[in-house]
């Protein structure tokens, strides 16, 4: 009697993904995420250098209104470089989530007609926000080599939080593009929650600014704990609370759980209305 060459079994309570089927499509997630890459700067006048003008256009807005406008201190930070880290970790944060969003419908015609691992499409977006990144931490490295600000032990910990910022917005975008599969709205609805989110968030402006009345409000919000955590990292501002870089790892974690249960639920009906 032959051994079978495939078992199908009914997914359990939790319907996690099959890692082992991940791994084998590997190089099918890093051909996905060259393809992104090549794309996003193919026909463009300044290419990868869009990585750099936008956070330092952003980071000098919000210098000019919170910081000469509204006349809010940074402390003994500049106030352009606080903020250029803020929308840096935010930038990262923001792309991992809408840019994994979108990925299933632009690619619904290898989703209807080519098996794989389904899950590979959004993950792979990972891949170019990460490039981004590291492009955008390195402009902000040389530039406080220029200002004189050093650097601490802290700088260690910042891949832990480059990990977290992925895996938070990640389970975001992980859901969201299963979602849109079917609900299209969701192309409408998330980048709107984002900017709010973005001024609801310490991305501009210091947590001190943060009126004492509506300061609970951030205190919760996790994104404010991944803000502090990389400005301590890379600026050396005050340390957060113990409690919020404990509780920032548990609330990735559980959104990237919450992200991989939406999408296994949903995906048998991908090929059937994408």
């Amino acid at each position: 009697m032959t051994e079978p060459h495939a078992v199908i079994r009914p997914p359990g309570r939790l319907n996690m993904p099959n890692w082992a089927d991940l791994w084998r499509a590997r190089e099918v997630l890093l051909r996905f995420a060259q393809r992104d890459l090549i794309l996003r700067y193919r026909q463009t006048a300044v290419g990868v250098a869009w990585v750099v003008i936008q956070p330092l256009v952003a980071a000098g807005i919000f210098a000019i209104v919170f910081g000469r406008v509204a006349n809010i201190s940074s402390g003994t930070v500049p106030y352009f470089i606080f903020s250029l880290a803020g929308m840096l970790v935010w930038g990262l944060f923001s792309g991992a989530a809408t840019r994994a969003s979108g990925s299933l419908v632009a690619n619904q015609a290898l989703v209807s007609k080519v098996f794989f691992p389904r899950l590979v499409v959004p993950l792979s977006t990972l891949v170019s926000v990460t490039v981004d990144f590291a492009v955008g931490l390195v402009t902000a490295l040389v530039l406080l080599v220029v200002v004189g600000i050093g650097v601490g032990l802290p700088l260690l910990l910042l891949p832990v939080w480059t990990v977290l910022a992925l895996v938070l917005g990640g389970g975001f975008g992980i859901a969201a593009s299963a979602l849109m599969v079917k609900y299209r709205d969701i192309a409408y609805l998330l980048p709107w929650l984002f900017q709010v989110l973005l001024y609801a968030s310490p991305v501009g402006y210091p947590l001190s600014a943060v009126p004492a009345s509506v300061r609970p409000f951030f205190d919760v919000n996790p994104v404010t704990w991944l803000l502090e955590a990389f400005r301590w990292s890379l600026l050396g501002t005050p340390a957060p609370p113990v409690w919020q870089l404990v509780s920032l790892p548990v609330a990735a974690l559980v959104v990237l759980a919450g992200g991989l249960v939406v999408f296994q639920r949903l995906e048998r009906e991908f090929a059937d209305v994408i």
